[in-house]
């Protein structure tokens, strides 16, 4: 009977340590984006359906089209095609460089600012210069 209760004691001590230790692991390296990996399109501007008409800077402007594309190595791309007043088309490429936390992407764009992103299933969300962008894988 002692020895019983001495192998339990000793199995609940060694029980809790690995719990307490497990409690204490720091997270492994921020992923990076080969859960997310793919081309967006994107579908919408504050809520407005592509194409849609948005006001930027005091300038109304038609955005046509736009994609994301997130790279399992750790960079991503965006190619925004729209029509300010002047009537003719214009299309804008960036890139950057990205870190994944959870759901959330931060990326640092080249020769601009950091801005973040989130993905939930095929959606990925940016907000950017005060609006919100909307992508569909």
């Amino acid at each position: 009977m002692k020895t019983r209760l001495l192998i339990t004691l000793k199995l609940s001590i060694a029980l809790a340590a690995a719990l307490i230790m497990s409690a204490c692991v720091k997270p492994g390296p921020a992923r990076r984006g080969g859960d997310f990996a793919g081309e967006y399109r994107l579908v919408s501007v504050n809520g407005e359906p592509v194409p849609a008409n948005i006001t930027h800077g005091g300038a109304g402007l038609q955005i046509r089209s736009g994609t994301f594309t997130i790279r399992a190595d750790g960079t991503c791309s965006t190619k925004t095609v729209f029509v300010p007043q002047s009537g003719t088309d214009v299309a804008r490429e960036v890139s950057a460089t990205f870190a994944v936390d959870g759901s959330k992407l931060t990326m640092r764009w080249k020769g601009a600012g950091t801005t973040v992103g989130t993905i939930e299933g095929n959606t990925f969300t940016m907000h950017n210069e005060g609006m919100a962008f909307v992508y569909s894988r």
